[in-house]
């Protein structure tokens, strides 16, 4: 029996939540899953409830799971607090608590919707990237970090970018691995010619890249590199790179694949692996029925093929995801002329039905 935490967290976090599990229970049907939910708060909820985004029992249920699946947090009724106890901050402090330091984001365009990037579609046609991410380091973490009065009335505020080598280290390997799987090339992202930290963290690259002579490294500078995926997104297969680049960079990689409601995203490097949607907890549209639960139930594909290992299982409710948006159905941030408008449940609900619908997959 797999445990999951579920962390809904706020705005349409439950919403979205509530369809992956809907998803997840009807493959388990079919592959013979068993499941052990349980919830726990984290971001604002969290701060209203316990004082704090994330409380120390939400970890611990965390770190006994076999699996951690994230809704979205954050909302305007929280931004007036400082940084530290902000719903966002709780994202940071799971991240270290997990020991997560590897966060992969697939950016793949998938045939019906290849018309829905604002694109064109000979430039988005066959994009299938891979963004990975280190988590738990650079800019988001470095200290020190503190804002202070100065003397001409105004303010100074100090965030500070670093890296070690094992950081740097432990993620390259991840990237090279995943490329290896793939189609064998990694670009590494920085921005080496103003920052020292980018200097040790191409260095590094290098350096790991002797361990995979498969695989073909190019390094590119972060401007550069988000010119290329508005030109020429299919020169990528893995891109690797910071805390900071990588969190901007997946966004616009996003944008490709027509909606930032079809990015799943797994963080990995613990023994417990968690999983949510790229996007945000998008509170204006909350409770209305209307937001699009691909991306977490994407995230909860990733969980059954990186935490679980059950490939297989994986590939049916990726295919099905494909299955029905080839069918014409769009949930509000899709829609195109001649599509089928669906909101959150339904879309869910069409998901199911393509599981069990059959089809062949691939094994384990």
């Amino acid at each position: 029996m797999a445990k999951i935490v579920l962390l809904p967290g706020d705005g349409i976090g439950c919403e979205i939540l509530w369809e992956t599990i809907k998803v997840l229970e009807a493959v388990g049907a079919l592959e013979g899953l068993d499941w052990h939910w349980e919830t726990a708060d984290i971001g604002g909820i969290a701060i209203d409830k316990h004082g704090a985004p994330l409380p120390k029992a939400t970890l611990a249920a965390c770190q006994d799971a076999d699996g951690v699946l994230l809704g979205a947090v954050g909302g305007p009724k929280w931004d007036g607090l400082p940084g530290e106890e902000r719903p966002e901050a709780g994202l940071l402090a799971i991240r270290r608590g997990l020991e997560l330091f590897a966060n992969l984001r697939p950016a793949k365009v998938l045939g019906p919707l290849e018309n829905a990037s604002s694109l064109k579609i000979e430039v988005v046609r066959g994009v299938d990237i891979l963004v990975v991410r280190e988590l738990t380091g650079g800019l988001y973490f470095g200290r020190p970090r503190f804002r202070e009065q100065l003397l001409d009335g105004g303010q100074r505020a100090v965030d500070t970018l670093e890296y070690s080598t094992r950081e740097v280290e432990r993620i390259a390997q991840v990237a090279f691995q995943a490329a290896r799987e793939r189609r064998q090339k990694v670009t590494s992202v920085d921005k080496a010619n103003v920052l020292e930290s980018s200097r040790l963290w191409r260095e590094t690259v290098m350096d790991v890249a002797k361990e995979f002579p498969d695989v073909e490294l190019e390094h590119m500078f972060v401007d550069n590199c988000a010119m290329q995926l508005v030109r020429n997104p299919r020169q990528f297969d893995v891109i690797l790179t910071t805390n900071m680049f990588g969190d901007i960079l997946s966004d616009e990689a996003a944008m490709l694949t027509g909606s930032l409601g079809m990015l799943p995203s797994a963080s990995l490097g613990g023994k417990v692996g968690l999983y949510e949607p790229v996007h945000g907890s998008a509170p204006d549209i909350a409770g209305k029925g209307v937001a699009n639960p691909l991306a977490a139930i994407l995230s909860g594909a990733m969980l059954l093929r990186y935490s679980l290992g059950h490939a297989r299982a994986a590939t049916r409710v990726e295919t099905a995801v494909e299955l029905v948006l080839a069918q014409g159905y769009r949930t509000r941030d899709l829609m195109q002329p001649g599509a089928c408008l669906v909101g959150t449940t339904t879309m869910g609900e069409l998901v199911v039905e393509a599981i069990f619908g059959g089809g062949e997959y691939g094994q384990d």
